[in-house]
């Protein structure tokens, strides 16, 4: 089998044409390795290796354009390139080669993704050592990233959600708020016994002034189609639905 012409591509390809008008594109890595130039001639054994090397600079280029959108960890990595269908053993080899080549480094994604979760997100502790876990990384090590953060700095973050809270949520009464507020913030991954400390520091609105608001805006809104006891129904069920007492006595409203 005889080279015919080669062609320069884009992204580090080239064309090659064979005598038997056979057209493949192989990376540089594989030009230059087999020395490959205009009326070569080689065989069947030699092509089939070609072609498996070449098979592997293609997940290295693939992997490298990955890798260069945004930072990646291994697991990322291997799920992409087993996705794309690429072999074990060529996954393997690529990642050893990126890690080689400084591509790949735990340390460094670890840090700069608790810093872009702790200055760009809500999340908690717990979450970002769960999502960290869950692309691959040991928990233990991911524990003494997150462990470099102080106290001081979770609950600054918890005050901030709190206090977003309630200005959010002004018509709960207290009970429901501060059950939402307590909610939304461990499914955040904050610690249970860092909330109830803050919860409990916060100043919060009269249940009565907010209860006032609530029965004469479901009693406007209400009496448009309902009179009597049927009123008097819906309305209670409006405030059950905020939190306040289901028995509360609204007949002096009404």
């Amino acid at each position: 089998m005889e080279i015919k012409k080669i062609s320069k591509k884009k992204n580090n390809l080239y064309q090659i044409l064979l005598s038997d008008n056979t057209s493949l594109s192989f990376y540089d890595d594989t030009i230059i390795k087999y020395n490959l130039l205009v009326n070569k001639t080689f065989d069947d054994k030699t092509l089939q290796e070609m072609l498996a090397f070449n098979n592997e600079s293609a997940a290295y280029y693939k992997a490298l354009s990955y890798i260069k959108a945004k930072l990646r960890t291994k697991k990322e990595i291997e799920d992409k390139l087993k996705k794309l269908g690429y072999t074990n053993n060529v996954v393997l080899n690529t990642i050893k080669r990126l890690e080689n080549q400084k591509y790949l480094n735990d340390d460094i994604y670890i840090k700069a993704y608790i810093s872009d979760q702790v200055n760009l997100t809500l999340k908690g502790p717990r979450k970002i050592r769960q999502e960290l876990i869950k692309l691959g990384f040991k928990e233990e090590i991911v524990n003494t990233y997150i462990d470099k953060y102080c106290n001081d700095l979770w609950e600054e973050k918890i005050i901030k959600i709190i206090n977003k809270k309630i200005k959010s949520n002004h018509n709960l009464s207290k009970k429901m708020l501060i059950n939402k507020i307590k909610s939304d913030l461990i499914n955040l991954g904050y610690n249970l016994e860092m909330i109830n400390k803050l919860l409990n520091n916060i100043d919060y609105q009269n249940d009565e002034e907010i209860l006032n608001k609530e029965i004469n805006k479901a009693i406007k809104k209400c009496s448009k189609k309902y009179q009597g006891k049927d009123l008097e129904l819906k309305v209670k069920m409006y405030l059950y639905s905020k939190g306040f007492d289901y028995n509360i006595d609204i007949n002096n409203y009404l």
